[in-house]
């Protein structure tokens, strides 16, 4: 990228973006040398951008907060106005508010100075806003801790509460956050269920980018949105109640089977619980995962295994089976 002033404003973009880039990855995305980029920055910062530098093997440069609003962007009352703005809408889900205007507000509040800062939080605890459908209201600020990680392909941390109230960890690598107009999804791999999920924005507490960078993975669909859709358009009662047992020890099951799950209980030859644990155990759960996921799963497990219910995946299993055998050619004569 041969263009300066095309390349200043490409490297603010990136800067702007809430985390540390490594000069190398810097240099790698505007096709430069390390050198260029660090002329770059000592640009950015005569113009007044505070970019901070840090050293080490894991050094790199961020955009901060300084002491004024940088040039050529917005005055106090402009920023004011659209943080307040934008933290609103996020906050809500309003109908046409897109992933864009996250990214804008993390983007802004990354360089609001401190006194700004304290000006937007009072207004916006001083505005109680009209919204649509159940009124679902969520922190700004875990909005622009998600779009960030997603913005700077870092894996996220969060604690979830399912809608039956069930509270868990979560370890993501985030792709896109999807608004319907009354709620905010995010969409992202889980890294313990080894499959892609779709989050209620408005039940994630404490997110946090654990800096542990990924490399984006192929989506289970062709956008966010549309795995989204397909998610919700599920029927409703989703949730399985699950019932197997296994002719395998507990510990070995266990061991092949995601810790969410549960844990199987050792049982006797008739299928009681109480046994020595050597031979039979059973998994009793319940579970939001796909009957297509959950037969495969039990099938990595490795070892003899009935299903009893739920009956979609006893149909599903049976299906499975024939479809395998069907895949083997027959012996030759």
């Amino acid at each position: 990228m041969t263009d300066t002033p095309a390349r200043l404003l490409n490297l603010l973009s990136l800067l702007q973006t809430p985390r540390e880039w490594p000069g190398s990855e810097l240099a790698e995305r505007l096709n430069v040398s390390p050198r260029t980029i660090r002329r770059d920055i000592d640009r950015l910062r005569d113009l007044g951008y505070p970019v901070e530098a840090s050293r080490g093997a894991v050094g790199g440069y961020r955009l901060v907060a300084g002491s004024a609003m940088p040039p050529l962007l917005l005055d106090d009352e402009e920023a004011v106005a659209i943080a307040v703005g934008l933290r609103a809408g996020a906050g809500h889900a309003i109908e046409g508010m897109e992933e864009a205007s996250v990214r804008a507000l993390a983007k802004l509040e990354q360089v609001l100075p401190s006194r700004l800062r304290h000006r937007v939080t009072t207004l916006q605890a001083a505005t109680i806003p009209l919204t649509r459908g159940d009124g679902a209201s969520i922190d700004p600020r875990t909005l622009t801790a998600i779009a960030g990680a997603a913005s700077g392909r870092e894996r996220l941390r969060f604690g979830y509460r399912a809608g039956d109230g069930t509270e868990t960890n979560r370890l993501v690598e985030p792709h896109r956050l999807v608004s319907t107009g009354w709620r905010w999804y995010l969409v992202a791999y889980d890294l313990e269920r080894e499959d892609w999920r779709t989050f209620r924005v408005d039940r994630v507490s404490e997110p946090f980018a654990t800096g542990a960078r990924f490399t984006p993975r192929e989506l289970a669909a062709d956008s966010g949105a549309e795995l989204l859709k397909s998610t919700m358009s599920r029927p409703n009662g989703q949730e399985h109640e699950v019932d197997v047992e296994f002719e395998a020890p507990a510990s070995f099951v266990a061991a092949r089977l995601p810790s969410y799950l549960g844990v199987p209980v050792a049982t006797d030859d008739d299928g009681a619980e109480g046994g020595d644990g050597n031979g039979r155990c059973r998994l009793r759960t319940r579970s939001q995962d796909s009957i297509e996921w959950l037969g495969l799963r039990l099938a990595l497990v490795d070892c003899e295994f009935t299903v009893h219910r739920p009956d979609a995946l006893v149909s599903y299993m049976s299906e499975l089976g024939a479809r395998l055998t069907r895949s083997v050619p027959p012996p030759p004569a």
